[in-house]
């Protein structure tokens, strides 16, 4: 909204400094100040009022030490990221920007199941919350309509770098560069020289001609990815401040991939594809950091909040959809490998456990309890020790993701 108004007012008064609100450099840096003010200004009354109206967490006996007295912990705080995310981004981005809106509903869509699995728990009593099979029904929807919108419009595309001969002259040949923007189903292969790989070639093989039926395959794909991190960030929120902490050094690392990918000189440099139009995602990536860290502050422990299922669903929804935006998906096993760590420790847990009560009748685990986190708590770690470790590995795992721009 203020960029459109201040473009207005430069425009049609020339009015002195409205022509800042053009440089994405200072609306990024004004959307983190506004959002890590507004997450602490209005947190503390966000969660003055789950306190007063006893919005707070029922906390299950898992035998951890220091549970009981998280009982009755405001929670639903996720809304705090929610907001300190959206009014910035609705005051200083271009919303008429694709990316900026798939991210928007992305939050809100995610942000809104995690609220009623929250409101579940807290008014009805149920401890288990919205049933498994509805949030997966909301990932899948939210999946599928970000794969077909990537897919299908037009304002989704790469920069391609064409090279011909134009003419021959005495000394050599002259060639001349022609930049086109096209529609292409190309992500980033990291570690790799050639790291350009098109989701086309799965189905190409078999004689389909390119861009007619790709998106049979990108759109399951990109549901996956969307599902596999929403609900990886969700199984993290388990200890405080550990997914928002995590989250934040996941967003910084995909704030520098966005900003280098959506600016044409940082690409050349760096020989890595251009993405036209997706460095505006800057400005939500830095209100969405703001957001990450006003609530950390929070959330640390002893946490005067929990973000519940509002917060920890939208998180690992934005996250990945960031992720398929900048063409990076295939990183986030290392750029998210925290949640990546912790989803394979759930699983791994309950796939040996069921195996072996069926082989010998008595089931058997491999850690003290899953998800990661809660296994270290059994073993006698502090929380805030087990935190502050997991927050130095995605700091080392965030460094290597960056690292892949120039090592290949």
């Amino acid at each position: 909204m203020l960029y459109y108004l201040f473009e207005f007012l430069e425009q049609q008064y020339k009015l002195t400094g409205a022509s800042v609100f053009q440089y994405l450099s200072f609306r990024a840096a004004l959307a983190v100040i506004f959002s890590l003010i507004f997450s602490l200004i209005t947190g503390r009354r966000i969660i003055r009022y789950l306190k007063n109206n006893q919005i707070g967490e029922a906390v299950r006996d898992l035998g951890l030490r220091g549970q009981k007295e998280k009982e009755g912990t405001p929670t639903m705080g996720g809304i705090i990221i929610i907001l300190s995310t959206l009014i910035p981004v609705i005051l200083l981005a271009r919303l008429d920007n694709i990316y900026i809106l798939l991210l928007i509903i992305s939050m809100v869509w995610m942000g809104f199941f995690g609220w009623i699995d929250d409101y579940i728990k807290i008014f009805k009593k149920d401890k288990d919350g919205l049933k498994g099979k509805f949030k997966v029904l909301g990932q899948l929807i939210l999946g599928a309509f970000i794969g077909a919108t990537l897919f299908f419009h037009p304002d989704v595309t790469v920069r391609d770098e064409v090279q011909r001969v134009t003419k021959v002259l005495e000394v050599g040949s002259n060639y001349e560069s022609k930049n086109e923007n096209i529609k292409a189903t190309l992500t980033t292969i990291p570690l790799v020289k050639n790291n350009e790989f098109d989701y086309h070639w799965l189905i190409g093989w078999i004689g389909i001609p390119s861009g007619s039926y790709t998106w049979i395959v990108f759109i399951p794909i990109v549901v996956f990815i969307i599902t596999a991190v929403s609900n990886g960030a969700n199984l993290t929120d388990g200890i405080d401040g550990l997914a928002a902490g995590t989250s934040a050094i996941i967003v910084f690392a995909l704030g520098v991939f966005a900003w280098v990918s959506g600016n044409i000189n940082f690409a050349s440099y760096l020989n890595i594809m251009y993405i036209p139009n997706v460095g505006e995602i800057a400005v939500f990536i830095a209100a969405f950091l703001g957001g990450l860290i006003g609530f950390l502050w929070y959330n640390t422990f002893p946490a005067t909040v929990f973000m519940g299922d509002t917060g920890s669903l939208s998180i690992g929804a934005v996250i990945s959809v960031i992720a398929v935006i900048v063409r990076k998906e295939l990183l986030i096993p290392l750029l998210c490998g925290v949640f990546f760590i912790e989803t394979l420790s759930v699983i791994f847990q309950v796939s040996y456990f069921k195996y072996t009560r069926l082989k010998t009748g008595v089931g058997q685990r491999i850690f003290k309890m899953a998800p990661l986190h809660h296994h270290f708590q059994k073993s006698g770690f502090h929380e805030s020790k087990i935190v502050a470790r997991f927050w130095i590995i995605g700091i080392i795992l965030a460094v290597l993701s960056i690292v892949t721009l120039k090592l290949r």
